[in-house]
């Protein structure tokens, strides 16, 4: 493809199949397509595009499209032209010098400007001749073209001797100029899918296995689902796994863009492509290949780097009937400089409106800042899946968060212990403890773990029983009691204080009542701790002008206690899982639209009736199949990058096409009027595509919050 007509007219072609959906995209020179097996195959949407004019082939998304050849052709075909032009730039500069013979004897301009014409320009008649085959018009029609006309009409001046002046020096320098420009945009179009390749390269090649003769080295696409692997200091992880033995710290910022190691032991689990820090790993693999969520995250920043906003329609209507329009004014043209002006003036302004026309901005405006942004965003460890997600990211006035798990860490944890009078901390903590040894429940595991930081060994109860929803029961040393709610340690006839218990309940904080041999030995109290970063997220989602809501399905006092914390005003409490998404719908009623973060999978329905899904993943593969936005990390001030970098990209995107529009509404006229030579048409030409390019590639500059830059501006 080498213009948006290219594009648009294979779009065309597939989506005219029976049962077939088609997005054709020039940026990424690739076709996402849905279609019905009994409908449509293969081998069908291939011929398809083949006969429109074009190749195809099935892509691997996990594998950059290579393009080294591309551009080895482009920079081969440059400098020849350029090569052959340089001498009659001569002739360009006398003219402008006032001289009126030519500089450049007409033999020898023909001589330079024929290998120019028909060697370095013969991919403009290759694809203007697919392009008209297949039905369509692009780019390469309005150059050759134009500069066939041109170079036709001083040849029969060079060779009849007609008294015209020759334009072999305009014909040429606008091939040498277009194939530069077309040189620039490959190399900064290659530099817009870095983020894609680098992922790609960071899939390790070997992995370690355990032999009798020791370890051995072996090709990583060998590990088969359920294979022991090793992995040694300073190794990257070869596919993800389980880790059976060892003990170490692993760098996983390539997948969340957190720079802080995480600490690994039997039980946990690793991902391939990190890095391990220190110790030695044992590993059962657990996904391999495409399996990896190295993998996943290739494939859907592939998927969503190929996808088309909506903001795009608009090029792609104009594009569409651009080229003929185009070529039908240059007819014009050419006819009213033949009527009220002279026969070169008319071929000139004609050829010039076919040279300033070329639709390559139209066509690089959207998809080149897509590329660059959700790149980006996979670095800093957010993926979005696809361009509509990044659009609706941008314009969203309603941010509904999760509770558990998004705002807090998701897991109970002892926050403080409260004595009665006579009893100590750590009497309250070893009994407690030694009597949820016996239990599974969650707050017992919470209890175990704070004892486990005290240095408490509790030991186990005897004669335990345990009271579902009430709390447990046993022997501690000897000595009957009890731990759990306060009304089940009061049926033993203990006193405990109301208005102190009710306090700790308005906090947020669920009461674990600790007693033993008649006396009320104090309170364990336990909570779902708010992240550190909750607050600072909320802010920054208010500092971008969003309400921000809590939905949780807590009591209301809990909810209350971690909504004030975090700086929200606005909650929803006591909403089952059920009830999030008619929450969210409730929200959407209110007007504008509405994003949900939760953290996977038990927030789905609600993530699915939201505009724009935010998962917080840790890692998951589930969640990045299923939200519209995964954040790698967990951190939910990511979802302030996520905004951010949407609002910022979709400006991008409205900026290029305001320069790619006006350029072209300013240049034709000025063309068609006689203002503008074929030559500055070209280098015009070509410098829209470039700049477009290098405008999107600003979005480079962006750094999530608390990164590089702090002035808010990120390069824009």
């Amino acid at each position: 493809m080498t213009c948006a007509a290219c594009a648009t007219r294979i779009e065309k072609t597939l989506n005219r199949l029976e049962g077939v959906q088609a997005n054709v995209n020039f940026a990424t020179e690739t076709a996402q397509i849905r279609f019905e097996p009994r409908k449509a195959d293969l081998a069908a949407l291939i011929g398809a595009v083949r006969k429109a004019g074009y190749e195809a082939h099935v892509h691997d998304t996990a594998k950059p499209i290579d393009h080294a050849a591309e551009n080895r052709a482009a920079r081969r075909d440059f400098f020849v032209a350029a090569v052959f032009t340089a001498p009659l730039l001569a002739e360009m500069v006398a003219m402008a010098g006032g001289r009126h013979e030519p500089f450049v004897p007409l033999w020898l301009q023909l001589l330079l400007a024929t290998p120019v014409q028909f060697y370095s320009g013969a991919r403009f008649y290759r694809g203007a001749w697919k392009s008209l085959k297949g039905g369509g018009a692009n780019m390469d029609v309005l150059v050759g073209l134009g500069t066939t006309i041109a170079y036709l009409f001083s040849a029969a001046v060079a060779i009849f001797s007609l008294p015209y002046h020759a334009y072999f020096e305009a014909g040429a320098a606008v091939i040498t100029l277009v194939l530069l420009g077309k040189l620039l945009e490959a190399r900064a179009k290659a530099r817009t899918s870095e983020a894609l390749a680098s992922l790609a390269k960071l899939q390790p090649r070997t992995a370690w296995i355990e032999t009798p003769a020791g370890l051995v080295e072996v090709p990583a696409e060998q590990l088969g689902k359920g294979d022991v692997f090793v992995v040694r200091p300073g190794d990257s992880v070869p596919v993800d796994g389980e880790v059976l033995e060892g003990d170490s710290s692993v760098d996983e910022s390539m997948l969340t863009g957190e720079s802080v190691p995480v600490h690994k032991a039997a039980g946990g689990r690793v991902f391939a492509a990190t890095v391990n820090a220190q110790g030695l790993l044992k590993c059962r693999a657990t996904g391999v290949g495409s399996q990896t969520v190295l993998a996943g995250i290739i494939r859907m920043v592939a998927q969503a780097q190929g996808s088309k906003a909506p903001v795009q329609q608009l090029a792609d209507r104009v594009s569409a009937v651009f080229v003929p329009s185009v070529v039908g004014l240059a007819v014009l043209t050419f006819v009213g400089w033949l009527v009220f002006g002279t026969l070169e003036q008319a071929l000139v302004n004609a050829v010039a409106v076919m040279v300033i026309a070329c639709p390559c901005a139209l066509g690089l405006a959207t998809p080149t800042a897509l590329m660059v942004g959700i790149g980006r965003a996979a670095k800093a460890g957010v993926l979005i899946r696809n361009a509509v997600a990044l659009e609706r990211a941008g314009k969203l006035s309603t941010v509904a968060v999760d509770k558990t798990g998004t705002l807090t860490e998701g897991k109970p944890t002892v926050t403080r212990i409260v004595p009665a009078e006579g009893a100590s901390e750590s009497e309250v903590l070893l009994v407690a403890a030694s009597l949820e040894r016996g239990s599974a429940h969650p707050l017992a595991s919470a209890i175990l773990a704070r004892a486990e930081e005290s240095g408490i060994r509790p030991g186990l109860p005897e004669g335990f029983t345990s009271a579902s929803g009430k709390g447990v029961s046993g022997m501690v040393r000897g000595l009957p009691a009890r731990a759990g709610s306060v009304a089940f340690v009061g049926e033993l006839g203990v006193h405990w204080d109301a208005a102190r218990v009710r306090t700790f309940i308005d906090s947020g904080e669920t009461v674990v009542a600790v007693a033993q041999a008649g006396r009320m030995l104090g309170y364990i109290l336990i909570a779902d701790r708010i992240r550190g970063e909750s607050a600072s997220a909320v802010r920054r989602l208010r500092a971008l002008g969003l309400r921000v809501v809590m939905i949780s399905g807590d009591h209301e006092a809990t909810a209350r206690a971690v909504a004030h914390a975090a700086g929200i005003e606005d909650f929803r409490a006591g909403v089952l899982p059920d009830g999030k998404a008619a929450a969210v719908e409730a929200l959407r009623r209110d007007g504008g639209l509405v994003g949900m973060v939760g953290d996977g999978i038990n927030d789905a329905p609600a993530l699915a009736a939201a505009d724009v899904g935010f998962a917080m993943a840790g890692g998951t593969g589930v969640a990045i199949d299923t939200a519209d936005v995964t954040l790698m990390r967990d951190d939910p001030r990511a979802v302030a990058d996520a905004i951010d970098l949407s609002r910022r990209t979709i400006a991008k995107i409205r900026q290029n096409l305001f320069f790619a529009f006006v350029y072209n509404v300013l240049g034709i006229p000025l063309a068609a009027l006689g203002l503008l030579s074929p030559v500055f048409a070209g280098a015009a030409m070509a410098l829209s595509s470039v700049s477009v390019v290098s405008n999107s590639l600003l979005l480079n500059r962006w750094q999530p919050h608390g990164q590089g830059r702090s002035d808010g501006k990120h390069g824009d």
